[in-house]
């Protein structure tokens, strides 16, 4: 049930290409409606990067209506992301920098190498984040802290990362160099357990509920909650729970 989505552009450091975005829309897209999917880790596969941001040495040669083009992709592709109805985790082994770092915020769950680096750091070249990071850093570190990161452009590491609330999970990096990953896929089997509809469900409730009023939020939480009490998986819950054993969900 665990699905990982690996990045391997070495000789480019990952960065995001037309073709890269490309590719990463028509995996998402295949997972969107796979029922067997549970949980989707996010990671690299390239020693010490998980994405540099865009490809500039490709921009370099765009036309200016073919960056607005391809930075639409790009966003609406990370949007994607979001969007999967199934739990993600970005595991963050390396350096994630502008557009890296904006598909790890994409992600629901952040986790990452004390070594590794991260920032958005557009503001260098003149331009600002834009695949989704003025949006989605301030919902995750708060308003002030976002701006000023952004402002300065400035890199944090795992730490510092785990001290503003950027990730949930920091860890010394391993020999191999993937102690993130190990840890997201500790965390990816701890949700497999978990009834599968309630899990997308209860991740719908929780989006839309903290885009609106707290009243508003309450209707979200009880209409997704009344899409769980049908299913064949609520029953067999209960069932387990009655007769003490582990619940054998089928999506249903």
């Amino acid at each position: 049930g665990i699905v990982v989505l690996g990045l391997n552009r070495s000789h480019a450091k990952n960065a995001l290409s037309k073709n890269l975005v490309k590719m990463m829309s028509k995996a998402l897209d295949a997972l969107k409606s796979d029922k067997k999917v549970r949980t989707v880790v996010f990671r690299s596969e390239v020693p010490g990067i998980f994405c540099a941001g865009a490809d500039l040495k490709e921009r370099a040669k765009m036309h200016s209506s073919e960056v607005s083009s391809f930075v639409s992709r790009a966003r609406a592709t990370i949007n994607e992301l979001a969007n999967l109805p199934v739990p993600t985790i970005a595991a963050i082994d390396g350096t994630a920098l502008g557009g890296g770092l904006e598909l790890a915020l994409a992600c629901d769950i952040r986790v990452a190498a004390s070594s590794a680096k991260m920032g958005l750091v557009e503001t260098k070249l003149a331009i600002i984040p834009g695949a989704g990071g003025t949006q989605r850093l301030p919902r995750t570190i708060g308003v002030s802290l976002a701006k000023e990161l952004i402002f300065s452009a400035r890199i944090v590491d795992g730490e510092e990362a785990k001290s503003i609330g950027l990730i949930s999970h920091v860890v010394e990096q391993n020999e191999a160099g993937d102690a993130a990953y190990r840890r997201a896929l500790a965390l990816a089997r701890e949700f497999l357990p978990q009834g599968p509809v309630a899990m997308r469900v209860a991740k719908l409730a929780i989006n839309q509920g903290m885009e609106v009023d707290l009243v508003t939020g309450l209707a979200i939480e009880e209409a997704c909650y009344a899409q769980t009490i049908p299913t064949k998986d609520r029953i067999e819950g209960l069932l387990a729970f009655k007769e003490k054993r582990p619940p054998r969900y089928k999506g249903e």
